[in-house]
């Protein structure tokens, strides 16, 4: 005989309409966008940097974080700015359509630089990487470079190339991206204040893979070093080229786009001892909490963590501390607790001059070993 279900009183469906609706009062969505290049040549970047976020998002609601009396619900929204500037520019509008306030990115400077005035209009919260010092020279508001600027990479290296690797001749060579230009003029001029003689300026592209011609040239000139303003697409075959061309005591030196573990895997053995970066940030696998961000980084995503995963991972968590003490999650009063907080992560302490610029910028000094990159020193 076929049991009749029981049917629920109306009474309690009343009553757990009503729970279930008071909870959904009490719990506030905040999106969190990421824009980066999740396509194309640095697409490893990308994804990396939306890894950091990922994974400081995953955390952040394990927490159940309480602001204003509601719990929040952080949620990811990462859109392919393939680092162009047109599309980087089209991300940052739909980001302020679909009214996101928090957005990590962009990676490349020649998209932060015309997105971040889409974003300032937009009243959103930014937190970039790109180095180019005009990222920050808008006057936005509430937009902050969470790494070392362009003037401190550029200028570090040459320092670097002068006292420690004691070369007298350099070349410089630069992509024409907003990036790798400023970049590239910041070594050049340091290097000039540190007494080196720069017996050459070439142009490439950030498209471009055969570099014979620029190396040759270079070649004739008997430079030490080769400073290259631009990514490791580019960088790892140039180092491949300086091997072929006999050039095999030339350093190829560079900034943090560089120090990425893309170089090895594109560059393989020619990258070794050959190639020195700077990237911001101290060294992560010494710092205190280095070690174990690293560990969970890998377990969760299965790939090590690359340049900037550990500053995006700092920034989210400095951002949603902010809106803890501010009790709040509008973008303005959150800025506010960000420019006269500090906050100690994993790759760095994070605290802001009025620009958005960080205050004590640390950068570390890589080469390659086994094709992998390998920390000199902290400075």
């Amino acid at each position: 005989m076929k049991r009749q279900a029981k049917s629920i009183p109306f009474y309690c469906l009343l009553a757990c309409a009503a729970l279930a609706s008071q909870a959904q009062a009490q719990e506030q969505i905040v999106k969190i966008g990421h824009s980066g290049p999740l396509s194309g040549p640095n697409a490893f970047a990308g994804k990396d940097n939306e890894n950091g976020v990922r994974l400081a998002i995953e955390e952040l609601n394990a927490k159940k974080m309480v602001v204003g009396g509601k719990t929040l619900k952080f949620e990811l929204s990462s859109e392919d700015d393939q680092c162009d500037p047109k599309s980087g520019v089209a991300v940052a509008q739909k980001f302020v359509d679909d009214n996101i306030k928090y957005v990590m990115g962009p990676y490349c400077s020649g998209v932060a630089i015309p997105a971040s005035r889409v974003y300032g209009q937009g009243n959103v919260l930014v937190s970039t990487v790109g180095t180019n010092p005009k990222v920050t020279d808008g006057g936005y508001k509430n937009l902050y470079r969470i790494i070392a600027s362009d003037n401190q990479i550029g200028a570090s290296m040459a320092v670097y190339a002068a006292k420690v690797l004691k070369v007298s001749k350099v070349g410089v060579i630069d992509d024409r991206t907003a990036f790798g230009q400023g970049l590239a003029e910041e070594f050049g001029k340091e290097a000039q204040k540190q007494g080196l003689t720069v017996v050459g300026r070439e142009f490439t592209t950030d498209k471009a893979i055969d570099f014979n011609a620029i190396l040759t040239n270079f070649k004739a000139k008997q430079p030490q070093a080769i400073f290259f303003g631009g990514y490791a697409p580019q960088g790892a075959p140039m180092a491949r080229q300086l091997k072929q061309l006999g050039m095999t005591d030339t350093k190829l030196l560079g900034g943090d786009t560089l120090c990425s573990p893309a170089m090895g895997k594109l560059g393989g053995d020619a990258v070794n001892d050959t190639v020195f970066c700077a990237q911001g940030g101290s060294m992560v696998e010494k710092a205190e909490q280095g070690p174990a961000f690293r560990a969970k980084f890998k377990k969760r995503f299965n790939a090590d963590a690359d340049a900037y995963a550990a500053s995006y991972y700092d920034q989210v968590m400095f951002i949603a501390e902010s809106m803890k003490k501010a009790n709040s999650i509008d973008p303005d009063k959150v800025g506010a607790e960000l420019y006269k907080s500090s906050y100690k992560g994993v790759a760095a302490t994070y605290a802001y001059d009025d620009k958005g610029n960080l205050k004590q910028a640390p950068i570390t000094v890589f080469t390659f070993k086994d094709a992998a990159p390998k920390a000199l020193a902290s400075y």
